[in-house]
């Protein structure tokens, strides 16, 4: 089959992944071969490529957004057919017997492994992944739409409950990528009074027109204070940002698996019990609920699809800001 495969961290100027043949995946015990229809691109596919986050081994086939049909089944497995539609996301695998796991938070587990990152992910043309976080896709979604949702939606949702935002509340976005743009549409179905803060004048218009109450830059102050807000930009100092805008009692969910620093700031900034708070992966439960809710709403994704021989420049133009949305690797 052919894949994407990262050998090496590097700059993506140097096209840091390869386009080659590599033997078709065989599923193990417990496990589900996909054949991959689509695999969107995420910004920590990125941070992994260039070496922002470094790899946990190489080489890797990136990819963690993944949409396919069961091709093969692995011995153990039941609930799965051949031929059945499935979703693969970052979450890959987690011990299930740490006291993190019998508690309900999986995503903290210490044996926790992830896409792209410890197993091969879905920038290829087929993939295997353990059957019990396989996710089921609802079925109004076409392959394309579907996979944005895989991460930056779930992700987006998770935030969501981190940050304790109630339907009706007054929520910041500081950022307006691909997870924003998916997670100011729950919040405004949940009738949340939603502020945007981007550098960029076309988010801020699409921010308006998508529900939002008011839309500004990184530095501006939204109107009323927040009962909890959501950074999605890999930058400290956004993330002071939103700590100055919560109002008492207000909490700052860090949506990034990588950050630049967090800047020194006055404690009166955090005094009136505000919080700060990172989102760190997800849980089934999390991702089961998002889709559920997402085919409800419905939610949304704003995508343009790319040729898998095409993944380095597509990373490209996600690096250079270019992307409108998010980008769908199709097989």
């Amino acid at each position: 089959m052919r894949a994407a495969v990262l050998e090496r961290s590097g700059p993506i100027s140097q096209t840091p992944l390869s386009l080659r043949e590599v033997p078709s995946p065989v599923p193990g015990p417990g496990e589900l071969a996909l054949r991959v229809a689509a695999c969107g691109i995420c910004r920590t596919d990125l941070q992994l490529a260039e070496g922002d986050l470094p790899p946990r081994r190489l080489p890797i086939i990136p990819g963690h957004q993944v949409v396919g049909t069961v091709a093969a089944i692995g011995a153990g497995v039941e609930g799965w057919l051949v031929g059945e539609r499935a979703g693969i996301a970052w979450l890959g695998g987690a011990c299930g017997s740490c006291s993190h796991c019998l508690a309900g938070q999986e995503n903290l587990c210490l044996d926790a492994r992830f896409t792209g990152w410890d197993r091969d992910g879905g920038f290829a043309e087929a993939v295997t992944v353990n059957a019990g976080f396989a996710l089921r896709i609802p079925g109004s979604f076409a392959d394309v739409a579907a996979a944005p949702l895989l991460c930056g939606g779930v992700i987006g949702y998770r935030s969501l409950k981190v940050s304790g935002i109630k339907p009706g509340g007054r929520l910041g976005l500081y950022g307006f990528g691909a997870s924003a743009l998916l997670t100011i549409q729950v919040a405004v179905y949940w009738g949340c009074e939603v502020f945007v803060c981007t550098r960029s004048k076309g988010e801020q218009s699409r921010a308006l027109a998508l529900g939002a109450s008011w839309a500004g830059g990184y530095d501006d102050r939204p109107p009323s204070p927040l009962d909890a807000a959501i950074t999605f930009a890999p930058v400290g100092d956004v993330v002071v940002n939103a700590l100055k805008a919560l109002d008492r009692g207000g909490t700052v969910a860090i949506n990034a698996i990588h950050l630049d620093r967090v800047p020194e700031f006055g404690y009166e900034h955090l005094w009136w019990e505000r919080q700060l708070r990172s989102v760190a992966n997800f849980t089934r439960n999390d991702a089961g609920e998002f889709l559920r809710l997402a085919a409800e709403i419905p939610v949304r994704t704003e995508f343009e699809t790319s040729p898998l021989h095409e993944a380095n420049s597509a990373l490209a133009r996600l690096a250079r800001g270019e992307v409108r949305g998010a980008v769908v690797l199709t097989m």
